[in-house]
């Protein structure tokens, strides 16, 4: 047996060079796009064989997908540790203007949102069904709570709740880079006042936000576990 396959049988070293080969690929992505960057030069950039690389990911579409769902799951976890520090971040309009700026601070990221062709390439063609419901389920959970302590609009469903709010969204980031009036922190700011006086109940008055923070940060790691173990991640 030789060194290499070793080294392959320990959890921690195997952990942190599937970390090595994402970081490299993540770079040559954003500087190259998905069309320009192959299997040659991601084992290149990060200083191993080919082969090993192959061992984390068997294809380059698999390995391009583990990218950008770290890239995913590194601002869930931006959100999961705002809310451990402040439970008030379970309200939509904190909830959104931190999430809000750990997309814009990745711009992998912002790109898979906006489906950038020159960052996916035929990934903007290839989503992951099962990754999508699972992130289309946490929100509806997390809508549901805010709803059931009559935090939102009670005459919205939660479903057209989750629509207006992913419109907003998604409206704010596409406008991010075209707009040469204010910051990414002014920007978000401007996200959470029109959420909040679109969608929150202003009247909702003794709010459990500890009891509600917490239940959202379990909605996280649940989320956080499954795709990491659907995307072969290491931690993020």
């Amino acid at each position: 047996m030789s060194a290499g396959t070793e080294r392959l049988r320990d959890p921690q070293q195997r952990a942190e060079r599937a970390a090595r080969i994402l970081d490299a690929a993540a770079g040559l992505l954003t500087r190259h796009g998905y069309r320009r960057v192959t299997m040659d030069d991601v084992a290149s950039e990060t200083g191993i064989g080919k082969g090993t690389v192959y061992l984390h990911w068997k294809t380059r579409e698999q390995l391009f997908g583990a990218v950008f769902a770290r890239e995913v799951l590194r601002a869930v976890d931006d959100l999961r540790q705002a809310l451990q520090r402040d439970p008030q971040t379970c309200l939509l309009h904190n909830f959104a203007r931190v999430y809000y700026l750990a997309i814009v601070d990745r711009p992998l990221l912002r790109g898979l949102l906006l489906g950038d062709p020159h960052l996916l390439g035929k990934l903007t063609g290839s989503p992951d069904p099962a990754r999508d419901d699972r992130h289309a389920a946490l929100t509806h959970s997390y809508l549901a709570l805010l709803a059931e302590h009559d935090l939102v609009r009670d005459d919205l469903s939660v479903d057209e709740i989750g629509y207006t709010y992913q419109a907003m969204f998604e409206g704010f980031l596409r406008a991010e880079g075209s707009t040469p009036i204010g910051s990414p922190e002014q920007h978000a700011e401007l996200l959470a006042l029109t959420v909040r006086r679109a969608l929150e109940n202003e009247a909702a008055s003794g709010l459990p936000v500890k009891q509600l923070a917490a239940a959202t940060v379990a909605l996280l790691d649940d989320l956080i576990d499954a795709d990491r173990a659907a995307f072969g991640l290491p931690e993020v």
